[in-house]
């Protein structure tokens, strides 16, 4: 008769993303990248899930060694109605991007994207202060979490225009007085006296429609920011840094927002730095 071992052995923690498509995704470059750098032996993979199997998927997750994993387009606001613990800041920004497995079967929702945004901006912007009005192009999933870090760390004004007005105006409704809505028409007026500019739309996106975005009164010396990153210099970065802004890329948002993940799934604290950049970028 054989004899087990007196202990079994540990169950190697694993986690990834997921959603549908995700071939895309440079997560798995991100955290395989970290893995590697601090030696941890775990896993982190791509999940291609389709809406109607995701229920199921989380179900089973746990029960084969996952501890968490990141969630993107299309099933950030689902997650909220099958979790069974939801952050504030993931109710009120509507969405999730970060699932915690619990060792006691719950599943725990956190949106990070916002907190990432903020740790991008101190990193690459060091001398920016929230005490100037903020305009902000755009008013999708991205924007809101943008918005709930920027009313948290004390920004006066938040002005916004999207191309459906609709939008934007719920999102003053979500958010309250600090939200001021333009018209797309009269987009340009809103960056006047603006300290930080940030295009959180996919225009200027690789694949989509050029920016255009009216930029006639952008401050010199102000903040502009974008929430793509392919390309790193957007169309929208390359004409702000052209009339005197200190621009921002868009990656090390979705780099520090990777970190508080990370931490909770693998125990390690992990370091944004340019060794990661460069890792993500080359994937």
């Amino acid at each position: 008769m054989t004899e087990l071992p007196p202990t079994a052995p540990a169950r190697i923690p694993l986690a990834g993303v997921v959603g549908h498509p995700i071939a895309h995704s440079r997560s798995p470059a991100l955290h395989g990248h970290w893995l590697r750098r601090y030696g941890i032996k775990g896993h982190y993979v791509p999940m291609d899930i389709s809406p109607q199997d995701l229920p199921e998927a989380l179900k089973m997750l746990p029960r084969l060694g996952f501890v968490g994993i990141n969630v993107t387009i299309p099933h950030k606001e689902t997650v909220l109605q099958l979790a069974d613990v939801v952050t504030d800041r993931a109710a009120l920004i509507g969405a999730a991007n970060t699932l915690i497995f619990r060792k006691d079967g719950k599943i725990h929702a956190d949106n990070t994207d916002g907190a990432g945004f903020m740790a991008n901006l101190r990193h690459h912007a060091p001398h920016w202060a929230p005490h100037a009005p903020v305009a902000l192009f755009g008013a999708g999933g991205a924007a809101r979490a943008v918005i709930a870090a920027l009313i948290e760390v004390g920004v006066p004004e938040i002005r916004i225009a999207n191309r459906t007005r609709l939008r934007a105006e719920q999102l003053r409704s979500d958010f309250g007085a600090k939200l001021v809505v333009h018209d797309w028409t009269h987009a340009g007026e809103m960056l006047e006296g603006a300290g930080l500019v940030i295009n959180s739309t996919s225009l200027g996106m690789t694949g989509k429609p050029d920016s255009r975005l009216p930029l006639d009164l952008l401050e010199r010396g102000c903040v502009a920011t974008d929430l793509v990153y392919t390309p790193l210099m957007t169309p929208f970065l390359i004409e702000a840094q052209a009339r005197g802004a200190h621009v921002v890329d868009g990656l090390g948002m979705l780099l520090h927002q990777a970190a508080p993940g990370f931490e909770r799934w693998f125990g390690k604290r992990p370091e944004v730095d340019e060794d990661l950049r460069q890792a993500v970028l080359g994937a």
